[in-house]
């Protein structure tokens, strides 16, 4: 039983606490708001977008949002077409409108450009969000709300290009602040991300795991202090096979350690989510470099990375292509001199994909025939695949030089791929020196990793690395991939969004690890991305179904 006191005091307490509450309640709505959408119809034949990530703003063009202000989520806008509205030859939107609304307006802050609505606040338009949202490639976006009766309304607030972004109630209360979201300008050049721009997808995202299937604490991770990045996961028969980068590291010793002293490791799974560490293929020494440049004096396989397995049916065994690192502890990149090996199992047959594998030699390495595009870090990856009679091979660089006289420590930023061609997997390999190195018609200067497979009407795809939007890199932040019809000219990057069908559990993507059928055009991807508020980087899994018939529509096009 409670006394007298103790009832008051409860009484008391319980009052405090429902105000508290309260109070919390409505401080959750005042940081969160939800503008509420007016419904409306469009008079003209212009097409309607959802206001999200990713959204492509204009018809006819890549600009897409990679920010915006939680107000705006969700709301629906309008796509206007962008070269008319920049030079002043577009058809007027009209709206049409069941109740009073305001329409809200992304005004791009580049002042004086006739190209651009030139906007002053005044009593008909009010600003409500400086800085309200990011669109890639262009000047910082203020958003205003204006007024509009029921009715069909012509939407004419100037001459110049603008964003329609969305239509509220008119009661809705519009409170001014800066959402103080950066320049899209930062983001340049554009992309293109499936499902998302005026063309059809290739891939609809259709599911996969909510959360990492290879992550710390789980069977075979110990000893892995720093997690996954890179390599390939193929199948045969009814399983799975990954061999992917582990960043070792070690007990006690700065995470930045994880990415010198690594391991490849094999690992195997019947359905792609359950995963059991089989072996180490291979363990990098760990050791930094004496000199800044590329001498022998270092140990070159210092740290190694990037273990890609492929059958070779003429010899029936499995060769491994790997990268093995001189390691500078002062100098960017760290990674420096990548030299290319070649590895094969000792275990004939399809069955043999677990090794032990004996190294062959070097394939590729710095020398004469570098080019300054290949940087301080080039080698870094290569990837093998067969065209009719001969090979093709993917070999990338990194951190660039400008020309010979910048070698050894001055570099640039960029991370390209290009070309080597051999009759025979076993090589010798020779760069292509045509003119067409590096390939910038993926993307001018981020590809990485590339891993290739054909499609089943036989364009070839390459799915990659599309580029961290993190450490100071204003990129994609998606994997990508390319199509080509003959294996040598490649397709301007498309982007898969895949946290739009699940959980996002990462904040910087990275690498795909492979594009594996299942039948009945459904494939796996396998891939490493990073929670930075963890050391340890784990590995997903999502599933994609390809569209024929866009497929078909992709061969044609292509040249």
């Amino acid at each position: 039983m409670f006394s007298k006191n103790t009832k008051y005091n409860f009484k008391v307490k319980t009052v405090f606490l429902l105000m508290f509450l309260v109070c919390f309640q409505f401080s959750v709505i005042a940081q969160n708001p939800t503008w509420k959408p007016a419904s409306f119809e469009v008079v003209n034949k212009y097409k309607t977008f959802k206001t999200t990530q990713y959204a492509h703003v204009f018809s006819g063009s890549k600009h897409n949002i990679v920010r915006l202000a939680p107000d705006l989520q969700g709301l629906t806008g309008v796509e206007l077409p962008l070269d008319q509205y920049k030079k002043g030859s577009n058809a007027p939107l009209q709206l049409k409108f069941k109740e009073n609304v305001q329409v809200l307006i992304g005004v791009f802050q580049e002042k004086e450009n006739p190209e651009y609505l030139q906007f002053n606040n005044s009593a008909k338009a009010k600003l409500i969000l400086e800085n309200g949202i990011t669109i890639t490639g262009l000047p910082p976006v203020n958003v205003y709300a204006i007024s509009y009766s029921k009715g069909t309304q012509t939407i004419n607030p100037g001459k110049g290009l603008f964003a329609v972004l969305g239509v509220v109630k008119e009661n809705q209360q519009l409170t001014f602040r800066n959402a103080e979201l950066p320049d899209g300008k930062l983001w340049n050049p554009t992309f293109i991300i499936e499902g998302f721009s005026d063309e059809k997808p290739l891939f609809e995202i259709i599911g996969g795991e909510n959360k990492p299937v290879v992550d710390e604490g789980m069977s075979g991770t110990g000893g892995i202090q720093g997690g996954f990045e890179g390599g390939r996961v193929v199948k045969v028969g009814d399983t799975y096979h990954m061999f992917p980068t582990e960043r070792a590291g070690e007990k006690g010793v700065d995470y930045y350690y994880d990415r010198v002293k690594t391991k490849i490791g094999h690992w195997t799974s019947k359905d792609a989510i359950h995963w059991k560490r089989e072996s180490t293929i291979y363990q990098a020494s760990g050791t930094y470099a004496i000199t800044e440049d590329d001498n022998p004096m270092n140990d070159r396989r210092a740290a190694i990375w990037s273990y890609m397995p492929v059958f070779n049916e003429k010899a029936n065994k499995w060769y491994g292509y790997y990268l093995a690192y001189t390691v500078s502890k002062t100098i960017e990149p760290n990674h420096s001199f990548g030299r290319i090996w070649r590895c094969e199992s000792t275990v004939e047959g399809i069955d043999g994909i677990g090794g032990p594998y004996k190294d062959m030699g070097i394939i590729m390495e710095p020398g004469l025939d570098s080019e300054p595009w290949e940087g301080r870090q080039g080698v870094a990856s290569f990837f093998p695949y067969k065209v009719g009679d001969k090979y093709f091979g993917f070999y990338s660089g990194a951190y660039p030089f400008n020309s010979w006289a910048d070698y050894p420590k001055k570099t640039g930023k960029g991370w390209s791929v290009a070309l080597a061609e051999s009759n025979s997997l076993e090589g010798p390999w020779s760069r292509i020196k045509d003119g067409s190195n590096p390939i910038k018609t993926m993307h001018p200067f981020f590809v990485e990793n590339p891993i290739v497979s054909q499609l089943p009407n036989g364009l070839y795809i390459a799915f990659f690395d599309g580029g961290p939007d993190g450490w100071g890199h204003h990129l994609p932040n998606m994997m990508a991939y390319s199509l080509s019809k003959d294996g040598k000219n490649w397709s301007e990057a498309r982007y898969l969004p895949i946290e739009t069908k699940v959980d996002k559990w990462w904040d910087i993507m990275r690498t795909p690890l492979c594009l594996i059928p299942e039948g009945n055009d459904v494939y796996t991807i396998v891939y490493n991305a990073i929670d930075l508020k963890r050391r340890f980087h784990p590995t997903g899994m999502v599933k994609v179904k390809l569209n024929k018939e866009v497929m078909e529509s992709r061969l044609k096009e292509l040249k």
